[in-house]
């Protein structure tokens, strides 16, 4: 499916930035959120193309559905496409030509927020209180959008980095899925013996796996690149550990030394074709690459050298802007269109994780065992590039799309320097383009 490959696409717009409930419990809550406003107009949301042309279809059928109560605007849907979205956003945005909702990078609501444009969720937080859906939220997925202001936008889906494995390649090796950091590295060379890679990622042009790689590792060891309180610490001794084992890796051959130049195309293609045993990649693998065998397996997390375990998630959300023909219009829409999130995951059009337990626990979710394994084993450990703190801010954002990360990975995946001189590298790169 195309959508885990938006999923790494959305964050193109982010280097730029471095630079410079059902319907009726709708009608219960909506009136109470905030004031009505005028009403004129149409609450206009924009939509990314998260999934194949089915998604869009699907989710503008839920947006034309929305019944306002009186006196409030009906809803508008358009699908902006990945393409230069940020110029896109921000242009309407100046204009006042944008949305009053819309999905989006995963964060864009901070940037936003930051130039004073994004309307705060605390009141949809409070009617999804009313009407039970709060208590639904998966553990945890809130706490990244919770700001000093408050809520700077809602998560609607899971963006999680999962271990996988091929069952015949590993049989073929007489290898044990691993279940640590010694055991990957034994692993990874038995997979190599029989002329596979032993573990897949790459840093080519548009891929962020490389990248999503070296931070996994870091805080599946307790570490991260900032403080609890979101000061940087790239050289921390958690994180020296975590890229020194990446960089054994890479020495003992385990990680292809073409890596550095693999496109998403490329891993496809090595995960199709029965070409490499292991790796850190998206949910909905298997529906990715069309494997329906069987054969791709989602493995358990690692315990890192220290008894840690995590992996990262980028949590995908819907934002609202200060620009809308009401904020109390816009605010019960989008309680409106929470609640009818699980139609698309019955349509099986996301592959991406859902927010909602309910969602997970409906039958075209929990009928995927690899799906199951991933909501028990993987989101109640999942952490952002924030770790070793929970709060987000526009700092993430430089960090994921900056070209401090991609040269840090590069040369890592490259061997071209050992663990300590390149997080010095890349501590220095990102302390001249954050704010303090």
């Amino acid at each position: 499916m195309r959508s885990t490959r938006t999923t790494f696409t959305r964050r193109g717009f982010l280097g730029l930035a471095a630079a410079a409930a059902a319907s009726p419990a709708l009608a219960a809550c909506g009136g109470g959120l905030g004031s009505s406003g005028s009403g004129s107009g149409t609450v206009k949301f924009w939509d990314m193309p998260w999934s194949t042309p089915a998604y869009n279809t699907a989710a503008k059928k839920i947006t034309q559905a929305y019944a306002p109560s009186s006196g409030n605007p009906k809803a508008s849907y358009q699908t902006i496409q990945w393409s230069n979205f940020y110029q896109t956003f921000s242009s309407a945005i100046a204009s006042k030509t944008g949305p009053a909702i819309s999905t989006g990078g995963g964060f864009q609501a901070f940037q936003f927020d930051e130039q004073g444009q994004i309307a705060h969720a605390d009141n949809v937080i409070d009617a999804l209180r009313k009407n039970g859906q709060y208590d639904d939220f998966l553990p945890g997925v809130l706490d990244a959008f919770k700001s000093d202001k408050g809520y700077v936008a809602l998560p609607w889906q899971l963006d999680l980095r999962v271990f996988w494995y091929r069952k015949s390649l590993f049989d073929k090796a007489g290898a044990s899925v691993p279940t640590d950091w010694p055991s990957l590295l034994e692993a990874g060379k038995a997979l190599k013996r029989i002329g596979v890679i032993g573990f897949c990622t790459g840093s080519g042009t548009g891929n962020f796996m490389g990248n999503h790689l070296m931070i996994a590792m870091m805080i599946n060891n307790g570490g991260g690149v900032f403080t609890p309180d979101g000061q940087l610490d790239l050289l921390n001794d958690r994180n020296v550990e975590a890229i020194e084992f990446v960089s054994e890796l890479v020495s003992n051959g385990v990680i292809d030394p073409a890596a550095v130049s693999y496109t998403l195309d490329n891993m496809d293609t090595q995960w199709k074709s029965s070409r490499t045993g292991y790796g850190l990649y998206v949910t909905g693998l298997p529906q990715r690459v069309g494997d329906t065998s069987g054969d791709i397996i989602a493995a358990s997390p690692l315990t890192g050298p220290h008894g840690d375990k995590a992996t990262l998630v980028f949590p995908n959300n819907i934002m609202m802007y200060k620009n809308t023909p009401s904020q109390a219009s816009s605010e019960a829409f989008l309680v409106y269109y929470m609640g009818q999130l699980k139609h698309l995951w019955q349509q099986k059009l996301m592959s991406a994780l859902p927010v909602f337990k309910s969602i997970t626990e409906l039958p075209e979710f929990a009928g995927d065992p690899n799906n199951v394994k991933i909501v028990k084993e993987y989101q109640p450990i999942s952490k952002t590039f924030a770790s070793r703190g929970t709060a987000l801010d526009a700092n993430i954002a430089v960090l994921d799309g900056g070209q401090a990360i991609n040269q840090f990975t590069q040369t890592i995946l490259t061997g071209k320097t050992d663990a300590k001189s390149a997080l010095k590298t890349f501590q220095s790169g990102l302390q001249s383009v954050i704010k303090s």
